[in-house]
C-alpha cells in the first residue's frame, strides 16, 4: 500500500508525467535515488502501469466523437467475445468499456466529420454482431478530463 511519500510522488507525476525525475524528487521532497527506488516499486507493484502520450484527436483533424452504448443479445453464449473482438478491429473505436445493468458494453469512436461518421456507422458499426440494441450519443464538449486522483 503506498504511504503518504509515494502518494506525494504520484500527485507530482499525474501533474507533470514528463518532469525529468530530478525535478520529480524535488517537488515530492525526495533524493532522486529515492525516487527511483519508490517508482519502481511502484511499477512492480502495478500501482504505476504505464505513462503514455494522450492524443488530441482534433489536432489531427477528428472532429467527430460518438460515444456508443450496446446492448447484446445474451441468448448466444458467445455474444460479448464476438462482439468485443470484432469491435477491437475498428481502427476509429478509441475506448471499449463493460457494464453491469441495462447497457454492457459502451464503444468511444472518432471521426473527421459527420460524413465520416455515417461510413464508420454504416460499414462498421451496423456489422457488429449480437447487438440488440444501441444508442449513440454526440460528444459536444469535454467538461473535465483528468486521471488525477484524490491522492
Amino acid at each position: 500500500m503506498p504511504d503518504e511519500t509515494d502518494r506525494r510522488i504520484l500527485r507530482h507525476l499525474l501533474a507533470d508525467p514528463q518532469a525529468a525525475n530530478a525535478d520529480l524528487a524535488a517537488r515530492a521532497g525526495v533524493t532522486t535515488a529515492s525516487l527511483w527506488r519508490r517508482l519502481e516499486k511502484l511499477r512492480a507493484s502495478g500501482t504505476i502501469r504505464a505513462i503514455r502520450g494522450r492524443i488530441d484527436w482534433r489536432k489531427l483533424g477528428y472532429e467527430v466523437q460518438v460515444s456508443l452504448r450496446f446492448t447484446l443479445d445474451k441468448t448466444n453464449p458467445r455474444a460479448f467475445d464476438d462482439f468485443t473482438a470484432a469491435a477491437r478491429l475498428v481502427p476509429e473505436v478509441t475506448e471499449i468499456q463493460t457494464f453491469l445493468g441495462s447497457v454492457d458494453l459502451r464503444l468511444s469512436v472518432i471521426a473527421r466529420d459527420m460524413a465520416h461518421w455515417q461510413q464508420i456507422y454504416r460499414e462498421k458499426i451496423l456489422t457488429l454482431p449480437h447487438v440488440a440494441d444501441s444508442d449513440a450519443l454526440m460528444m459536444v464538449a469535454t467538461i473535465k478530463d483528468t486521471q488525477d486522483m484524490p491522492l
